[in-house]
């Protein structure tokens, strides 16, 4: 299938590793010029130089999502340099579990209040686009109780309330607005790899939830958010797309 990427324009934040990593590739694949952005200016480097020879335009910057000028900055940046903004996904999260002030304050300032701060960013830019996409990555720790459900559910929670309202309010503009919902996802130096090594029982006991036996990977939650990010699913918005395995459990009406 030809998801009409090629020669767009892609904006990805948190892309050096992961999921984030694995959307920036699934994009050049497609054809799509990969605007991304991290904290680790190695990182960024060494991303560049692995999709160099993949035929399309791949730049990085450090930017801090907490920082919602900084953000608005690098969106102008990319929105100018590469020509066009087309498709924009919001990645990343600051992975805060603990039930504690500094926990609380790092979840709203870089999962919601960087999420807010992009979208506001890039609007003027996609809306120039023939077919417009906004996506958020929540979790399913947001659409149902876990063990990470203090600050890291609550706030993946509120995206997904965010997307819901942004796309009701952006219908009429053409732009859609959505959400992909990753289960548990295993990579190296990702969160799940950390835990199996400090917290083997933990591990052990969120494996046995997977009905699939097994966790998922970064490059099947990025096939999705480059379909969704796609003109192929042009009727589809204010969604919560789940890629758990069957992971959640609960019924989506």
């Amino acid at each position: 299938m030809d998801l009409q990427l090629s020669g767009k324009t892609a904006l990805v934040t948190g892309g050096t590793r992961g999921i984030g990593r694995a959307i920036v590739e699934a994009f050049a694949a497609e054809g799509t010029n990969v605007a991304f952005c991290a904290r680790g200016p190695e990182e960024i480097a060494a991303t560049e130089a692995a999709l160099a020879d993949t035929g399309v335009r791949v730049a990085g910057a450090v930017v801090d999502m907490a920082d919602a000028d900084a953000v608005a900055r690098w969106v102008a940046d990319v929105g100018e340099g590469f020509g066009r903004l087309d498709a924009v996904v919001s990645n990343v999260s600051a992975l805060e579990i603990a039930d504690d002030p500094a926990a609380w304050e790092a979840c709203l300032r870089v999962d919601l209040l960087g999420t807010v701060a992009l979208m506001k960013a890039a609007l003027p830019y996609v809306e120039r686009s023939e077919a417009p996409s906004l996506v958020a990555i929540s979790s399913v720790s947001g659409r149902e109780v876990d063990f990470a459900s203090g600050p890291y559910g609550t706030v993946k929670s509120a995206l997904i309330a965010y997307m819901a309202g942004l796309a009701f309010q952006l219908a009429a503009r053409g732009i859609r607005a959505n959400t992909v919902s990753p289960g548990n996802t295993y990579h190296d130096g990702g969160v799940w790899q950390s835990i199996e090594a400090g917290d083997p029982q933990l591990f052990r006991e969120s494996m046995d939830l997977n009905p699939t036996g097994r966790m998922g990977t970064p490059q099947e939650v990025a096939d999705v958010v480059v379909f969704v990010s796609s003109s192929r699913a042009a009727r589809m918005t204010g969604a919560n797309v789940l890629v758990d395995g069957g992971l959640s459990r609960g019924i989506q009406f």
